[in-house]
């Protein structure tokens, strides 16, 4: 490095580097982070031999996002050392350390905070960006996602990828044209921009284009390659959603055995996704066969995580779909855990996760009562616990199959008025169709089934 010469990653944001030769390697996480590419990781190579306070921060993001019960452990040494550094760091990289260790005390309120700090003083610090959303998203801030983006919009505009941000902030706060113009702005810039993929996927989802969201997903699938198992193994979560929706049976049974499950099989997301695409077959009437068996075995390390709410009842419908015992342990721990939960996330444990919970494990074991009450009572708050609008669809549909199954003129008459709403919103879904058709049948109402 010549002398006098500032230390600055691919963003231009200034870096204390003790080790020069550690700045590829460092864009190889800020740029695979915000691209949701697999090279991130390569970071932690140096984490040993370079003690910079950033690059150790970065390399504590990296275990935090492995959402287990051992993240927290296994990022507390790099934490360590990056406080140990801080007063040599700059205030960008020092509030960034600060905000990383707010996560890792489950302080989320606090992490946000700084994260919205960074966006406005450091807008092009785009890892702190997409971080912020992450922790928005899981609390279900939806606002607080497009404000992060948006804050840095202005002054990176020249990077497809916070376009991309801006499009799933929009899209989650149902604002639709704005969400898909800055998706199509984000892949007009770069062709492979999953997460711009993503939030497309779920505008014509929302919206009811199922026959086009799956053409256009299929149609940039190629470009899946290099990423992580989340953004892979969820974009393909996506297309198994048009799929099923649009009655390709056999297509979305084979996307899941494909290419939804199987990536990283004990990774968080992975699982979740698998869980939540198994439910969603079994709800449209396609056989799963003992599938069930195989995810259950990857989520038994999950009985005591807590980490997050919205992970925690996806593991445990896993659990209770295929039979386990081991359920009633991680149902037992949710309870014991929620008034302990950190307090910024304690609510959504206790008013939602617990309750949830109940409803879960119910539905899974033909308790449909049981599932109705815990269920019913989650709902309103569901956006509580994190998750988007189409992953926590699985929890309505559950509650809408119980509702069905018990059959008594309430319960159909209750499932009718939400089916029929979901139907007029999305005409091509023939699974809705069908669901639709079979209420009315029952009710009485044979000749309406026609209408969408």
């Amino acid at each position: 490095m010549p002398p006098g010469k500032t230390l600055a990653d691919s963003l231009g944001n200034t870096l204390t580097l003790d080790d020069p030769t550690s700045l590829a390697l460092v864009d190889d996480f800020v740029m695979g982070f915000i691209s949701t590419e697999a090279r991130a990781v390569n970071l932690l190579a140096v984490a040993e031999a370079d003690a910079s306070p950033i690059v150790q921060a970065y390399c504590a993001t990296l275990h935090l996002f492995a959402e287990s019960r051992e993240s927290v452990v296994n990022a507390r040494p790099f934490l360590a050392k990056a406080r140990a550094g801080a007063a040599r760091a700059t205030p960008r990289e020092q509030r960034y350390i600060a905000a990383v260790e707010a996560w890792a005390d489950g302080d989320i309120a606090r992490a946000i905070a700084l994260h919205a700090e960074q966006a406005r003083e450091h807008p092009r610090d785009l890892v702190s960006v997409k971080l912020g959303q992450y922790h928005c998203f899981n609390t279900g801030d939806c606002p607080g996602m497009l404000k992060l983006a948006l804050a840095a919009l202005p002054h990176a505009a020249d990077v497809p990828y916070v376009h991309g941000m801006a499009a799933f902030g929009y899209e989650q706060c149902h604002l639709m044209r704005e969400a898909e113009a800055s998706a199509r702005r984000a892949i007009a810039m770069c062709r492979k921009e999953p997460w711009a993929h993503h939030a497309l996927a779920h505008v014509m989802l929302t919206e009811g284009r199922l026959s086009e969201g799956l053409a256009f997903m299929e149609s940039v699938s190629d470009t899946w390659i290099g990423l992580n198992s989340f953004m892979v193994t969820h974009n393909w979560w996506h297309v198994a959603l048009f799929l099923i929706d649009l009655g390709r049976d056999a297509d979305a049974l084979a996307v899941y055995d494909e290419r939804a499950w199987g990536v990283v099989k004990d990774y968080s997301q992975d699982q979740i996704g698998a869980v939540s695409l198994l439910a969603r077959l079994e709800l449209a009437g396609i056989d799963v066969g003992a599938r069930w068996d195989d995810v259950a075995g990857y989520l038994l390390q999950r009985q005591a995580d807590h980490v997050l709410p919205f992970l925690d009842l996806q593991y445990l419908y896993g659990l209770a779909r295929a039979g386990r015992p081991e359920a009633d342990v991680l149902l037992r721990n949710i309870v014991a855990f929620a008034p302990h939960a950190p307090a910024s996330t304690r609510a959504a444990w206790q008013r939602v996760c617990v309750p949830a919970a109940h409803g879960l494990v119910a539905h899974a074991r033909g308790d449909l009562a049981a599932a109705i009450e815990g269920l019913g009572t989650a709902l309103p708050c569901m956006i509580e616990i994190g998750g988007s609008h189409a992953q926590r669809d699985l929890f309505e549909q559950l509650y809408l199959d119980a509702l069905v199954r018990t059959g008594s003129e309430a319960t159909l008459t209750a499932a009718q008025g939400i089916l029929q709403q979901q139907l007029n919103g999305q005409p091509e879904s023939l699974r809705l169709r069908r669901q639709t058709a079979a209420v009315y049948e029952r009710l009485g109402l044979g000749p309406l089934t026609t209408h969408a």
